[in-house]
């Protein structure tokens, strides 16, 4: 194999791409509720009950993934739980991003102007109305740039679930660069792969940020 192509090289890493779009699109179903019910909860909490929210996000947001992913894969089992590699990279990969997402929400909502909830609590609504009705709507307007940036953060940790192993794009790379003897054109189209992937995501970002705003206020609050 030591005669292939750049452009079977290329192919070739593509053919993990259905295990890297898996893991990213599960892994969104388990940020984007993470990072909304945990970032609102710290936003109306306080005492304890907000200090352990924030140690739960602490937790997925301040661990290292790749430690997570031997943890849940490799150690679990040997107490008797047993979880599928998809299952376990999807997990670990969304609450890491969840941890990060949650500040992008509490940021969001701590953003706006507090007149707008008071003179609503004055006319009688109550607080989990207001913050459905009057704070949330306009947070995840300044909140979706920074979700985009945290997704395509989530594209890219999908390199490490080959530590799992699950053949994604990254784990392709590996078996080419064994059998073609030729590691930098492979890594280097490894490099290409994720660039195809995550620009298009970039450039919807920059498009969210020029028309919603307040995109890089947000990222600078997390």
């Amino acid at each position: 194999m030591s005669g292939v192509s750049s452009f079977e090289i290329f192919a070739g890493i593509f053919d993990g791409f259905r295990i890297t779009a898996t893991v990213t699109a599960l892994g969104a179903l388990y940020a984007i509720p993470f990072a909304l019910v945990f970032g609102m909860a710290q936003y109306l909490t306080t005492g304890g009950v907000r200090l352990a929210i924030t140690a739960i996000i602490e937790f997925w947001r301040s661990s290292a993934v790749i430690i997570l992913l031997f943890l849940f894969y490799y150690v679990l089992p040997v107490v008797g739980i047993h979880l599928s590699a998809i299952t376990v990279s999807s997990m670990v990969l969304g609450l890491n991003t969840g941890g990060y997402g949650s500040q992008a929400v509490r940021a969001g909502l701590q953003s706006l102007e507090r007149g707008q909830v008071e003179a609503a609590l004055a006319l009688g609504l109550r607080r989990g109305h207001a913050l459905y009705l009057i704070e949330l709507p306009q947070a995840l307007r300044r909140m979706a740039p920074a979700f985009v940036n945290l997704f395509i953060q989530l594209i890219k940790g999908t390199a490490l679930v080959s530590l799992v192993t699950l053949t994604d794009m990254t784990f392709r790379a590996k078996e080419i660069a064994e059998l073609s003897y030729n590691p930098i054109g492979v890594y280097t189209s490894l490099l290409l792969a994720y660039f195809v992937v995550c620009y298009p995501v970039t450039v919807f970002g920059r498009w969210l940020e020029q028309h919603m705003g307040q995109g890089r206020e947000l990222t600078h609050e997390l």
